[in-house]
């Protein structure tokens, strides 16, 4: 009979090798293993999107980074990212232009698992988020030493986890993915928001319809995102984009964009007003 010690070392030598020649690990990997959904406004992206009904501008300013890869084999990758984000609001009042007058910033951080095949990638991810919404002074009127309009400031706090699968085609003319998510948020503010979220939708691109633009693939795409979330009542929000992307489409590149949002108020200050609004607008992938 083999002895513990013996026991022991024929595991230590089978683990080892394993662990050596099976996993891999990667500090600050390059790229995203998980893009941020195009039609989503909760996710990091540098850009503007103009509002012609009033001229107002939706400001986004924030980064998502993959820190730390870890491949147990040849076609999958675990990764772990944090996320920095804020999109605020620019409006006009008294002759005064680019006030910001609100704003939501989030910061947290995600897990996320990508399974690689031929003509097919499944992906999973684990985000945990704080989610905060604040007036700013572009909001407050200095001769009347109050706020602008009838809307006061409501402390809007949500903290939440949110997992996504998605199910991404490479097909002939570019790729086609299905998506759908489910949120829990442990802590609401104001008390009458519901703790439960759900989302759901489509991103469709091709670089064979414009060709390519110095050297580089220009993307046509289509991309909706449906939301149906308490606010307080459970209604569905829907924000779809039509656009051009210059550059790969999973790596760095300009998108032009137009959008079309219907559903609660995208500034959570505003979270119970239901508004359609038509935009206009362009982001920078930095990944």
């Amino acid at each position: 009979m083999l002895s513990v010690k013996k026991i022991s070392l024929i595991l230590f030598f089978i683990s080892s090798q394993f662990f050596s020649q099976k996993i891999k690990y990667e500090l600050f990997p390059e790229g995203q293993n998980f893009m941020p959904l195009k039609a989503s406004h909760q996710e990091a992206r540098m850009g503007i999107l103009y509002y012609p009904e009033n001229g107002y501008l939706k400001v986004d300013i924030g980064n998502s980074s993959d820190l730390f890869a870890i491949s147990f084999r040849e076609n999958d990758k675990l990764t772990l990212a944090i996320d920095f984000m804020a999109y605020a609001l620019s409006t006009n009042y008294s002759e005064k232009r680019l006030q910001i007058a609100v704003l939501d910033g989030f910061f947290g951080g995600h897990g996320a698992y990508r399974l690689s095949f031929e003509d097919r990638n499944i992906l999973l991810r684990f985000r945990i988020i704080h989610n905060s919404a604040h007036f700013v002074d572009g909001l407050w009127d200095v001769a009347k030493d109050d706020w602008i309009g009838e809307d006061r400031p409501i402390p809007f706090t949500q903290d939440f986890g949110e997992l996504t699968v998605a199910d991404e085609h490479i097909l002939d003319f570019g790729s086609i993915k299905y998506y759908s998510s489910v949120a829990y948020a442990t802590m609401v503010r104001p008390a009458e928001l519901e703790k439960w979220s759900f989302n759901a939708g489509i991103e469709i691109n091709s670089d064979k319809v414009f060709g390519m633009f110095l050297q580089k693939p220009v993307n046509l795409f289509f991309a909706s995102h449906n939301v149906f979330a308490g606010k307080p009542e459970y209604k569905l929000s829907s924000n779809n984009l039509l656009g051009i992307k210059f550059g790969e489409w999973y790596g760095k590149g300009l998108t032009l964009y137009f959008s079309y949002y219907n559903g609660n108020h995208k500034f959570s200050e505003y979270y119970f007003k239901r508004v359609n609004q038509f935009g206009a607008g362009f982001s920078v992938d930095f990944f």
